[in-house]
């Protein structure tokens, strides 16, 4: 699931609740991912070729392309949304955030062109003069403004977007129903916006955790709908006036979502006509590079099974990259139902995260504690990783009573085929020193509709946490009760409120350490391995930058040269 949660900018990736809103797809377009892509979806979901298709596709002239994505689609309604990252660059694609990171994580203005601030409390967003909406008309503060207020309104109710950091903005993260206008949104003029914070905040975490993340939409389009409507108005299942490159034609959440370009594109009309995100079993992507049906794999939107990443890396027709290591395949353990610290130890011990990385990812990832990995600038690798030591966990289970009769729930994504070999080795570690494992297999939806419960003893899932400010993902995770993991640590809130004002890379190191130290000690969760994930571009493409991050933010310069 590559997600992007706080608990602050939406509860976030992180909030305990049901991410997984699902929307309903758009019935009265024509268009289709999988008859533009030249294959077909049967009743079972599978695709299959179809050669007519693909032969009148080709015939056309019209220059199409297929990303092959194996996570499950939420929705593409702005309103509805969790953070993961399909539904975050699925809504991108079409409503700008107002900055992104590029390839290198380094920040790149998108819909704004300057984010500044003189006392880390006041932040003055200035929008491209020369943005607009593909209908002609500027796009302005007053869009900036009107987004916020809706996406804070409490008949919207959506958790993942919750912004009480924000002066006027409740403790709950909503404004009050119908609100004109807050204390800490203020419009300036057409092109420039101030958001005021509660509390001094860093640019790096304003930029990474709110600018990234709000999605600004056209005021003069939806204020006709009530704030009701906003979370069901079939008008967002294929919007007709955009800021991106892309607009929507037809989605189905199990299987595709198609795009045409967006010709008034102000940043430039895109080189290709259409675009199709197709979602698939994890088993299908290397058939579908290797037949040409999928042209791009994405880094934290692909799972690629660790059996097929050979195969892939010997097609002719595309090229390998395999991303910085950001993608954790984090394990949560909730923490009310395994109350005892030693025996969460001795789960970690049990097992060998270093061989899963060697025999399963081919050496393509790493093994740490905590949240941080290497590509992250405040990576301490002084902090020594638990090794694996299965006497060591059966001394610790020894001395908290543990009997062996307790079975444990563990969830996994299906759509994540390698980590499902991983957890079976697991077990099977865990049986050898006398835990007992169950292992259920549940989709990213219903994954997630999990994560803010206890009906779980252990859940997993890939979590890719920013690596310049990955704060608000933990200050969510390591919250308490109400949090995935039931958890929460004095010496941690305060390292993170510290995180928040710290602008030095010394400093956040330090505090970070510190996090990831408690949390090697407690183990609320513990990460089986962090990827090193593998990205694959059909050589037909042109200008994709393919990285983990900023894979999308020129695709209107993308081409196709058959």
């Amino acid at each position: 699931m590559k997600k992007r949660v706080s608990k602050f900018i939406s509860l976030a990736l992180t909030a305990a609740m049901v991410l997984s809103l699902a929307g309903c797809g758009s019935s009265d377009s024509a268009e289709s991912a999988p008859a533009e892509s030249g294959t077909e979806t049967t009743a079972s979901g599978e695709t299959a070729n179809s050669t007519e298709e693909s032969t009148q596709t080709a015939a056309s002239g019209e220059k199409i392309v297929n990303i092959g994505v194996t996570d499950s689609l939420g929705s593409i309604n702005p309103f509805v949304i969790d953070q993961t990252f399909i539904n975050k660059y699925a809504v991108d694609l079409q409503f700008l955030p107002l900055v992104e990171f590029d390839e290198n994580l380094n920040f790149e203005y998108i819909l704004a062109d300057s984010i500044t601030t003189e006392d880390n409390k006041n932040f003055i967003v200035h929008i491209n003069d020369d943005a607009t909406w593909s209908d002609g008309n500027p796009i302005t503060a007053y869009d900036v403004e009107y987004s916020f207020l809706r996406l804070a309104s409490p008949i919207v109710a959506n958790a993942t977007l919750v912004y009480n950091v924000f002066e006027g903005v409740g403790d709950d993260g909503f404004v009050e129903e119908g609100a004109t206008g807050v204390s800490g949104v203020q419009v300036i003029d057409d092109k420039t916006i101030q958001f005021t914070t509660k509390e001094p905040m860093s640019m790096i975490t304003f930029q990474s955790a709110y600018a990234c993340y709000l999605h600004t939409m056209p005021k003069h389009v939806i204020e006709k709908f009530s704030e009701a409507e906003l979370t069901t108005q079939d008008w967002f299942n294929h919007p007709d006036v955009v800021s991106g490159p892309f607009m929507v034609t037809d989605y189905d959440t199990d299987h595709y979502i198609s795009y045409v370009a967006n010709k008034n594109y102000w940043k430039g009309a895109p080189k290709i006509d259409k675009l199709n995100i197709k979602i698939v079993d994890s088993s299908q992507v290397y058939s579908g590079l290797q037949s040409g049906e999928i042209d791009v794999t994405h880094h934290t939107m692909t799972n690629i099974p660790q059996e097929d990443m050979e195969s892939i890396e010997a097609l002719d027709n595309v090229n390998v990259v395999y991303g910085s290591p950001v993608t954790n395949q984090s394990v949560f353990i909730q923490t009310e139902n395994i109350p005892d610290v030693r025996v969460r130890q001795a789960l970690v011990y049990a097992i060998d995260r270093q061989k899963i990385v060697d025999e399963l990812l081919k050496g393509h990832g790493e093994v740490v504690e905590g949240f941080l990995s290497s590509a992250s600038p405040y990576y301490d690798d002084s902090i020594t990783p638990y090794g694996y030591d299965p006497e060591k966990a059966k001394e610790l289970l020894a001395e908290a009573g543990w009997d062996g009769s307790q079975t444990l729930r563990f969830f996994v994504n299906s759509g994540d085929g390698t980590f499902v070999n991983a957890a079976q080795v697991m077990v099977a570690q865990w049986a050898a020193v006398g835990i007992k494992v169950e292992v259920q297999t549940v989709d990213l939806a219903t994954l997630m509709s999990m994560a803010g419960s206890t009906d779980y003893d252990l859940f997993a899932v890939q979590y890719t946490y920013p690596p310049i400010d990955p704060s608000v993902d933990i200050a969510w995770l390591l919250s308490g009760a109400e949090s995935w993991t039931g958890y929460s640590d004095p010496s941690i809130d305060e390292a993170l409120g510290k995180v928040g004002t710290t602008e030095d890379i010394a400093g956040l190191k330090e505090l970070y350490a510190t996090i990831d130290k408690k949390v090697q000690e407690d183990v609320p969760m513990f990460s089986a391995y962090i990827i090193s994930p593998q990205g694959a571009v059909s050589k037909r493409l042109t200008n994709v930058h393919a990285n983990v991050y900023g894979f999308f933010n020129n695709i209107q310069e993308w081409d196709v040269v058959e």
